[in-house]
């Protein structure tokens, strides 16, 4: 099988598996599934799909805590329906993307449980361990992105365990060159086996600090979120060059997709400058800044993200642009699975649903750079609307319920909320009709369904309005020269509609996207041009007087000969 090269013309596609597609009636999406959508995937214009972790695990965290990197989960399938998938991918022209968990493994693996028979154990040496020094002190005050401390006491010894996440996702020890070595070969495994390239999970945290010195800002007794001290310091750049350094050896043309949820652009830059030395785009947390005074007072606050604050979004995007699309490859993107459906984060998913989706996407993806979008924002899927509490690791979620009922707020309110901040927001099953569950499974799926008439593969395949349709069309413009290789310009606007101009060789298209629930006016300045000029409409616009006026979340793409 031979492995494809991805580059600045391809736009990916993330497949979430266990959402996707149900083909054994177990509520679980699985490799049949996606097998059997490669069609629909084709027929969306995409060129790389990227599958979040499928390897074996006891899923404390949806398969991001891998217990056997060379193993398929038997809840997706097994080796056979990998090959198929390659295969049958490959045969489409699509090229695939596995996602690698560099960071940690999960506490059932095999190395771990060596680990945990003592210090002696040539394995000990893959996790990282500190002695206990005062009687139930903990090393440190850091505290875990799931809450807690970073350290776990092993029973047998006394010492502690270092997990950033759960304390069934043990951190790996990236200083230990034997660490480095097995994960080097689990990537070689699955490239000879024709995968493309992979996506790497949470590669930003290989490193910390030496020492794992408090942070001297906490509250005496408190834990602090310290990550400065385990997220983007400078080993982590040696770490990285030597892993895509090894795999490009013998696959020079494997893509690494990096998640560096808090890398700036000046250290998104390291991470994808030159070209084939690290990762070949990465995806940064950091481009949607919210406003806070737009948080709803009624909610607790500190769980809110509050609305995107569209004049410092349009500042994010263009420093972006600025700093790592004029030298590096930009990555683009509106949702993924660990943060809530673009339309109901970003958008309007009750009054202009429609308009928001297609208008979101206008302005984000004709930007430089390399689309990634989420399995179902093409059809304007909102968040998961929970009907069960259990795995939304929400804190006391059935007292929270009740505090908001008390307060008055209604019960579908109540809901919307806590869908919103449940870790699940994203991650619900695929809609594919308007039947029972979606057309996901002929049971109730695992996370849930929004089982909705008009927000359905099915209906919006027969609607040439439709969010599909558009996105259909969206992705046909992307990829001309002038969107894939164009020169790209910011063009200042003190409205909410972001506006900027892309030029190649004698073509230059002009893009307007509304980004609010209000009309709005801008005057930027364009060419004369006719109806037959738009290449890509969202709502009504008109233009007069040097001013383009744009209904609630409307978008106008233009293009012109210079």
């Amino acid at each position: 099988m031979k492995n494809a090269q991805i580059n600045s013309e391809e736009i990916i596609y993330q497949v979430y598996p266990k959402s996707f597609l149900d083909t054994n009636h177990d509520g679980i999406g699985d490799l049949n599934g996606v097998i059997q959508r490669l069609d629909y995937i084709k027929e969306l214009g995409v060129t790389a799909i990227w599958l979040n972790p499928i390897f074996d695990s006891p899923h404390v965290d949806n398969g991001y805590d891998i217990s056997d990197y060379y193993t398929v989960d038997p809840q997706y399938g097994d080796m056979s329906l990998v090959a198929t998938l390659i295969d049958e991918a490959h045969k489409r022209g699509l090229k695939i993307l596995f996602d690698l968990v560099l960071n940690h493994t999960s506490s059932k693996h095999y190395w771990f449980q060596e680990a945990l028979k003592g210090p002696d154990n040539p394995y000990r040496d893959y996790y990282i361990w500190k002695e206990e020094e005062e009687k139930e002190k903990l090393p440190n005050n850091w505290k875990s992105f799931f809450g807690g401390s970073v350290w776990e006491k092993e029973s047998e010894t006394g010492d502690y365990y270092f997990h950033l996440f759960d304390k069934e996702m043990p951190d790996l020890n990236w200083q230990n060159e034997a660490v480095r070595k097995e994960m080097i070969k689990v990537a070689k495994f699955w490239l000879d086996k024709g995968i493309d390239g992979y996506r790497l999970d949470a590669f930003i945290h290989m490193e910390k600090a030496a020492g794992y010195p408090d942070a001297r800002y906490a509250d005496p007794g408190k834990l602090a979120s310290a990550e400065e001290f385990f997220a983007n310091l400078p080993q982590v750049d040696d770490y990285l060059r030597e892993f895509s350094a090894c795999i490009r050896e013998t696959y020079p043309n494997a893509y690494l997709l990096g998640e560096a949820a808090s890398a700036v652009p000046e250290r998104a830059l390291n991470y994808t400058f030159p070209k084939g030395e690290a990762c070949d785009s990465i995806v940064s947390f950091k481009y949607f800044p919210m406003d806070e005074k737009k948080k709803d007072h009624r909610f607790p606050l500190e769980s809110q993200e509050g609305k995107l604050d569209i004049t410092a979004f349009k500042k994010v995007m263009d420093e972006w642009q600025r700093k790592v699309g004029e030298v590096s490859e930009m990555t683009l993107y509106l949702n993924n699975h660990d943060m809530q459906r673009a339309v109901s984060r970003l958008g309007d998913p009750m009054k202009f649903r429609e308009e928001s989706a297609k208008t979101l996407a206008v302005g984000m993806y004709l930007q430089r750079g390399v689309p990634v979008m989420l399995n179902g924002e093409e059809i304007g899927m909102k968040n998961l609307v929970l009907k069960r509490w259990e795995n939304t690791r929400i804190e006391c979620i059935h007292e929270v319920y009740a505090t908001l009922l008390d307060r008055g707020i209604s019960k579908e309110e109540a809901r919307n909320y806590l869908s919103s901040i449940s870790i699940n927001a994203s991650r619900g099953a695929m809609q594919w009709t308007d039947e029972r569950f979606g057309g996901f499974s002929t049971v109730e799926p695992w996370s849930g369904v929004n089982q909705e008439r008009m927000y359905n593969v099915a209906v919006q395949e027969m609607d040439a309005s439709s969010i599909l349709t558009f996105y259909k069309r969206l992705i046909q413009v992307k990829k001309t020269p002038l969107f894939t290789h164009g020169t790209y310009e910011m063009l200042v606007s003190k409205s909410p509609i972001m506006s900027y101009r892309r030029v190649y060789e004698n073509k230059q298209a002009f893009v307007l996207s509304n980004l609010s629930d209000e009309t709005q006016e801008s005057e930027i300045d364009l060419p004369l041009f006719s109806d037959q000029d738009a290449v890509l409409i969202v709502g009504k616009y008109s233009y007069g007087e040097g001013t383009i006026r744009l209904s609630p979340y409307a978008s106008l793409v233009i293009k012109t000969t210079l």
